[in-house]
């Protein structure tokens, strides 16, 4: 039985999945307008670390992470850098993915990008207008927060201040001259300004707002409903609070089950901002202490426990690493060198012990994903190792030490070859998905977006060729 800490309820609840034996899990994903930082690095870490627990029992897991590529910062980055969004977005997508590979964190189900979702994302705009849930004021759409039963009840802070607006609503309408009726009321759609992309709409040329994206993509790739969502702690208000109003209002059906949050990461105990100077990013991190290190000190706090960052943590994780590592090494070393090739009489019972590790690791996995006391198991099994398996032990209780030993470190992502070809470019699916795009652009004559898809996949070393018997691809 797995547990989860609700945020909506602020409570321990045993998950139980909408389909037996499958996973909708959505995380909110990054704005594509920078390298990421070691800030962001957490969620991405936590969750994957929950998606290969879930994987690793049993269940398939549909895990969706999307990308924003279209916000203020990114149109900023653009016209200081003379360069076009789409530019921005294509070169931090790709960075994004090189470090979060170098994480060992697997690919998403899907990525979704926001500017690739605008018709799902105007039907539920219309949707929530036509049950009086949002209103056009001359071309910007607002969600009528006042109009939602139930605001409020993610956060929980913002309850008693919606109730007094609420008495208050008929001299706020006057008062607002944004058009707001409310000033919790939050935007679903806003009319362009100059020099910004803009898509067009029944109530203005312009772009949606950022809550009503990810209720949009989660509706499309996970349903009405879906299991788990998650993210930073920073989301719960506004960002979740308003998918919740979103996706409620326009389904009619509870949006998600479990709502998961990571705690804030610190830098020397002070919250990491520009201004501070400590602002650090996870290539500079990881390229000094090395991104394997990075992920073993992520998961060596609980994912709801405030993390410090310091050089001199950042030391004791390397130190701590290394000797899971040297277990690992010896484990494998041992095996290749041992000539016993049946279990020898005393290991027979310390083969019975084995599974006590692992039975403890899932225990601790199933308690809301306790990668910090796992982790404490693993260090067991490695002390257990390099006590009895090892020269002069046979082949047999070597390689089941070692096989139990490589689960619980790959549960975790913990050991891996950096800079790995399998976890930089594109995957064969990620490929085969543009290739759709692109097919679907083309039937619709949209030949520069065809076109733009077909010098991406070059950009990224994939060359593609039409053929009589369908697109073909090969890597360069």
């Amino acid at each position: 039985m797995i547990k989860i800490y609700n945020t909506l309820t602020k409570q321990k609840e045993e998950f139980k999945p909408i389909e037996p034996g499958k996973v909708r899990m959505y995380v909110c994903g990054p704005t594509v307008y920078n390298l990421i930082h070691i800030g962001n690095a957490r969620p991405y870490i936590v969750f994957d670390t929950v998606r290969r627990y879930f994987e690793s029992v049993g269940y398939e897991v549909n895990y969706v992470q999307n990308f924003t590529d279209v916000d203020d910062k990114i149109i900023k980055r653009a016209n200081e850098e003379n360069r076009t969004t789409n530019e921005v977005v294509e070169e931090y997508i790709a960075e994004t993915l090189k470090d979060v590979g170098h994480l060992n964190v697997h690919r998403a189900t899907c990525h979704p990008r926001v500017t690739e979702e605008m018709p799902q994302i105007i039907a539920m705009i219309e949707t929530l207008i036509e049950k009086g849930l949002a209103y056009d004021a001359e071309g910007t759409v607002y969600f009528d927060t006042a109009a939602f039963e139930g605001y409020g009840k993610l956060s929980k802070k913002v309850l008693e201040e919606l109730e007094s607006g609420r008495n208050e609503r008929e001299t706020l309408r006057h008062d607002l001259s944004s058009g707001k009726k409310h000033p919790m009321d939050f935007v679903l759609w806003k009319p362009k300004k100059e020099g910004e992309p803009y898509w067009e709409s029944p109530w203005s040329k312009g772009r949606p707002g950022w809550h009503i994206e990810c209720s949009a993509m989660a509706k499309r790739y996970l349903g009405d409903t879906i299991d788990i969502h998650a993210g930073g702690e920073d989301l719960v208000f506004p960002h979740h609070e308003n998918e919740v109003a979103q996706s409620e209002g326009a389904n009619g059906v509870e949006f998600a089950h479990y709502w998961m949050h990571n705690a804030f990461l610190n830098i020397d105990n002070k919250k990491m901002s520009k201004s501070l100077g400590n602002f650090k990013t996870l290539r500079d991190v990881g390229e000094a202490y090395g991104y394997d290190v990075v992920r073993f000190f992520m998961l060596n706090a609980h994912y709801r426990s405030p993390l410090n960052f310091s050089a001199e943590l950042m030391q004791a994780a390397a130190n701590s690493l290394e000797r899971i590592k040297n277990g690992g090494a010896t484990l494998t070393f041992a095996l290749e060198h041992s000539t016993l090739v049946e279990l020898k009489e005393e290991e027979r019972a310390l083969m019975e012990e084995l599974p006590k590790f692992e039975t403890r690791f899932n225990e601790f996995m199933s308690d809301d994903f306790n990668t910090a006391d796992a982790i404490s198991v693993i260090f067991e099994l490695v002390k257990f190792a390099n006590t009895y398996a090892k020269e002069g032990a046979s082949k047999p209780f070597i390689e089941a030490v070692l096989t139990l030993f490589n689960k619980l470190v790959d549960i975790l992502g913990l050991i891996y070859k950096q800079g790995d070809d399998t976890v930089e470019g594109l995957s064969d699916e990620e490929i085969k998905d543009y290739i759709e795009k692109r097919k679907q652009a083309k039937k619709e004559k949209n030949f520069a977006e065809a076109d733009r898809i077909r010098d991406y996949l070059k950009e990224q070393g994939v060359l593609i060729e039409d053929t009589r018997e369908g697109v073909r691809f090969k890597r360069v």
